[in-house]
This record gives structure tokens, C-alpha cells and sequence, in this order.
């Protein structure tokens, strides 16, 4: 039987993490709703903890949960949407985002995550270029939804969730009503998702995976997070990113554990409540979010967790300085991973990996990642490079959506490029500089923005802070920073000069910020990326103007 099989392929694959000969041995026809969620659901216990923003709860069952992508699967159907079919799919973080998803590989559709926070004009870039023929929206985005409609004549399914509207077929009435379908048959080759890049430069990106990515976000899931079927996990991803299908959908379930889907939005003191509260045994959220807890008072004090056993972190590095506090106040060490949406995991600090604090980590079991210069050669240690990984693994997406030349160009020989730069000591570990077009040329250096803002986060004042190059006629560019200020401090003269000698004290002098400028907020993706792009992109406007405050 397929799931006897995928049992035995899970216990091969968790047993064998460290084996240098590890296999990624994904099964012909496998389908993650059948393999994993209804295997799952003949064992009776809970799947998910959902909570709204009002702080209610309901629980579900892996047997509830099978049901309802079953009746969405058929009422999927009745709309028109078959296999191979794009669907743009714009919930929030409610139970029916994962039924809907879940039952979308069920049938063998490609799913196309949007966020919800999304406009009109965004989402029809989606539909249009994805080709979807199919809208899966809810009540409290169906008028940017519904303006793209004029502009979308290829989309023939408009379904609603969470309320009723005319043109709209009501998604809730059709499932409670439907009788269950068990889907299609896929294979590994067979495409899942488009996942669209946030388009800080270009227009976005529609990054394929296939069935086999579904199946290869186990291996991260046990080894980073290290899931327990006994666990709770929460990832607190939006669900119109690709780290939501790592390790909110299909990571925790692929390991048996129940997962929480909070709708309410991030405030650190609720945060730390629902943690406690709902006993929350694996934790992974954004960096800054992690920021945001660490500046709260008596932060170890007033939230004991002794449930809390495991904690993650990736989007962007995570500052050493608030690890710190995290593990004083705590108890636990934030493990911060990278990946992409391209891949999956390529990078981390793991159970078993002993930690060294600001670095990334090892590579992943089953990738070869390396730090290459620009012919592909790898680098020796100490050296900057390219981060890449070598060969095709089923973590690795299969190219860009109807754009050979963007997929072609993030290849350079066997390797694929991540667009990101590192360099690797002497033991294997790797040390994050930058992004290759964030890195700052300043007279005979090149200066990584992630260890001048690890500096200045350690300053009190500070809540947050963006590293950029800015334009100088003697040095190529200065290292400018952008700060938000703590509650309580003023931006002043003095203060700058402060931050100043407080980053030359705790990193190297030459890359302390020469020109400081104090903001009430910074530029972020919808994913909570700081978009340094934009800030860059400022600073190129303003070439030959007055020099900002702070300028030394």
C-alpha cells in the first residue's frame, strides 16, 4: 500500500540524517493529502489548534481535517479545476487556507499562495502570468479580488470563503454540503505550487516546485525542527509565502505532529501568551518578531515555558545579541536557518550542530552547498563568495515560470546561485555577509550590512536597523544606517556620535556607520524582509544633495 511504503520511506530517510550517502528516495506516486494527511487521520488525535483574533480556539482532528480537504477537493471539481489547473489562493490564517491548499494536491492543481495584504494590480501580475483559472478568496479581500476580474477573463472559478457575494460562488455552503473526493493521481514530476518572489526590483518571479518539494520538506522539518509526533508546532508565517508550505503545512504534518494557525495579528505580549498557553512546544517565527520579544521588560520573568523545547528562526539572520537575550530569558537557543523560496533548508544550526553564535549553520542533509567564486570554483576558507548548491535535489525548484532567461541565469555550471554571499571557516560553518548586491564597497573594504546591525541592535537605544551603501566621492560609498529608536530616546547629535564609538567598540572600526539617519519605521516585504533595495535606491536619488544627518 502507498502509505505503508511512505511509512518505511520516513523512517529510512529520519534514520539516516547523518549518513553521507543520504537518499532522498521520493516515491513514484506519491501525493502528500493521501500519504500524509489521511494516513495521519486514522490515528485519532488533533492536527491543529486554530485561534482567531478574539483568542478563541477550536481544535481539529487529522480525521476532521481529511474530511474537509476531501469536500473541498469535490466542490474543486464541480468548479471546473482539474489537474494541472493554476489557482490563486488568498486566505488568511484559518483553518480553511490549509483545507483548500491540502485539497488543491489532492487533484493534482497548482496552487499559487498570495498574500492577503496584496493589491489588485498584484494579484492580477499573478493570475495573469500564472495563467489560473481558477480565485479562491475571502470575505475580507474580495474587492481587490474583484477588481481584477475586468482584466482577467481566463479565470472561471471565483470561490469565497468567510462570506457571500454576488458573481462569487460560496465556498463555505458548497463544502458543508459536499461529498467527499479523494483526488487524482500525481507524481513526483507533476507541478504543486508557483510561489511568486517579492519583486523588490523586477516584476516577481513564479518559482515552480513540484510534487517531489512536498515530499522533500520532511527532511527539514525533522532534522531543524526537529518534530516529534508529540509536538505543537508553530510557524508563524503569512500564508502567501513559501515558508508557510515549509513549515506550517507540510513540514509538521509530514512528522505527525499538530500545528496552531493563529488570524489574530502579531503583538508581542499576546504572542508570548499564546505560547504559553497553548503549550507550544516548537516555535518558529520571523526575526523580527523574535527583535520585538526580546526588547519586552522582564521578558524571562513574567513568560515561563517550560512546554517551549525548541526554538527557529530564518527569513533573514538573526542578530547574536538577541539570541542572547532570548536564551538568558528562556532557556533556549534560537536556531536560525536559510533557505529560499527556490529551496528549502540549505543552511543551519541544528540539534546535533553545535552552535556558533552568528553563524548560519551546516549545510542540510541531502545538499551540497558551497561558497563559489565567479567561475564556480570553491572558495577556499575565509574566503567571500557566492552561496550555491551543487546538482538538483528535490528541494531545489525546477525553474522560473515562463521566464527561461532568469532560470538560466541563476546557474553557473553544476551550481545553483541563491543570490547571497558567505564565506566558510575552517569547520564547515557558514558566516552570512549579504545579499551579493547588499554587500557595501567602502574604499579598500567590503563590508556585510548583517554584522555592522548586530552591532547597533546591541545598543539600547535601538529597536531596529537597515545597513546600506550609500554614494561618497572619496570612498565609492559610506556605511549609512537607518535606526528606529526605543520608546524613551530622541535622535540628537549626541546619540549618533554615540552609536558611532558603540560599533566601533564591538565590531571592526572601519565599518561603523559614517552617516546615521533616525526613522519611525522601515521599509519591509510583505514577508517582514527589511527591503534595504529601497533604502539603497533612496540614496542613489539623493547622490550630490546635502549628506544626512549624522554624517561624520
Amino acid at each position: 500500500m502507498p502509505c505503508e511504503r511512505v511509512r518505511r520511506a520516513d523512517l529510512r530517510i529520519l534514520g539516516r540524517m547523518s549518513d553521507s550517502a543520504f537518499r532522498w528516495d521520493v516515491p513514484s506516486d506519491f501525493n502528500f493529502a493521501r500519504d500524509v494527511v489521511d494516513r495521519l487521520a486514522a490515528e485519532d488525535r488533533r492536527g491543529l489548534v486554530a485561534v482567531d483574533a478574539s483568542l478563541q480556539r477550536r481544535e481539529y482532528t487529522f480525521a476532521e481535517i481529511a474530511d474537509a480537504t476531501k469536500r473541498w477537493a469535490s466542490v474543486l471539481r464541480e468548479a471546473g479545476i482539474a489537474k494541472g489547473d493554476r489557482v490563486l489562493v488568498v486566505i488568511p490564517k484559518i483553518p480553511e487556507w490549509l483545507f483548500c491548499m491540502t485539497a488543491l494536491l489532492r487533484i493534482g492543481a497548482v496552487a499559487v499562495p498570495s498574500a492577503e495584504q496584496l493589491r489588485a494590480k498584484d494579484l492580477l501580475y499573478r493570475a495573469t502570468h500564472s495563467g489560473a483559472v481558477g480565485i479562491v478568496g475571502h470575505a475580507s479581500n474580495a474587492a481587490e479580488l474583484e477588481a481584477l476580474r475586468p482584466d482577467a477573463p481566463g479565470v472561471h472559478a471565483w470561490l469565497l470563503v468567510g462570506g457571500e457575494r454576488a458573481g462569487w460562488s460560496n465556498a463555505d455552503a458548497l463544502v458543508r454540503d459536499a461529498q467527499g473526493w479523494d483526488g487524482a493521481p500525481t507524481s513526483p514530476a507533476d507541478m504543486a505550487y508557483i510561489v511568486y518572489t517579492s519583486g523588490t526590483t523586477k516584476d516577481p518571479k513564479g518559482v515552480v516546485h513540484t510534487v517531489a518539494w512536498t515530499f522533500a520538506n520532511r527532511t527539514q522539518a525533522a532534522t531543524w525542527f526537529d518534530v516529534k509526533p508529540t509536538d505543537l508546532v508553530w510557524c508563524t508565517a503569512g500564508t502567501g509565502w513559501a515558508k508557510s508550505l515549509w513549515n506550517v503545512l507540510l513540514g509538521p504534518w509530514s512528522c505527525g505532529a499538530p500545528i496552531v494557525l493563529d488570524e489574530g495579528a502579531f503583538v508581542p505580549e499576546r504572542r508570548m501568551d499564546m505560547i504559553r498557553d497553548l503549550d507550544v512546544t516548537v516555535l518558529c517565527q520571523a526575526p523580527t518578531e523574535y527583535r520585538l520579544e526580546a526588547k519586552l521588560p522582564d521578558l524571562g520573568a513574567r513568560w515561563k515555558l517550560p512546554k517551549l523545547r525548541h526554538c527557529v528562526s530564518a527569513g533573514e539572520p538573526l542578530n547574536p545579541e538577541v539570541i542572547e537575550i532570548w536564551k538568558n530569558a528562556i532557556g533556549l537557543t534560537i536556531l536560525d536557518g536559510y533557505g529560499q523560496s527556490e529551496n528549502t533548508l540549505l543552511v543551519s544550526n541544528r540539534p546535533g550542530v553545535p552552535v556558533r553564535p552568528g553563524s548560519m549553520g551546516k549545510p542540510t542533509p541531502g545538499h551540497d552547498v558551497a561558497v563559489v567564486d565567479e567561475h564556480g570554483a570553491v572558495c577556499e576558507p575565509g574566503e567571500i563568495g557566492d552561496i550555491a548548491l551543487r546538482g538538483n535535489p528535490p528541494s531545489l525548484f525546477v525553474g522560473y515560470y515562463k521566464n527561461d532567461g532568469e532560470t538560466a541565469g541563476s546557474r553557473r555550471g553544476e551550481w545553483y546561485l541563491t543570490g547571497d554571499r558567505a564565506q566558510v571557516d575552517d569547520d564547515g560553518y557558514f558566516w552570512f555577509v549579504g545579499r551579493a548586491d547588499d554587500v557595501i564597497s567602502s574604499g579598500a573594504y567590503r563590508i556585510g550590512p548583517f554584522e555592522v546591525e548586530s552591532a547597533l541592535i546591541e545598543h539600547p537605544a535601538v529597536m531596529e536597523s537597515a545597513v546600506v551603501g550609500s554614494p561618497d566621492p572619496d570612498r565609492g560609498n559610506i556605511v549609512k544606517a537607518f535606526i528606529v529608536l526605543r520608546p524613551g530616546f530622541e535622535p540628537s547629535d549626541a546619540l549618533v556620535k554615540e552609536l558611532q564609538e558603540h560599533c566601533k567598540r564591538v565590531t571592526a572600526p572601519y565599518k561603523y556607520p559614517r552617516a546615521i539617519e533616525f526613522v519611525a519605521e522601515l521599509p519591509k516585504t510583505r514577508s517582514g524582509k527589511i527591503r534595504r533595495v529601497e533604502l539603497r535606491q533612496r540614496e542613489l536619488q539623493k547622490k550630490g544633495a546635502t549628506a544626512a544627518s549624522g554624517f561624520v
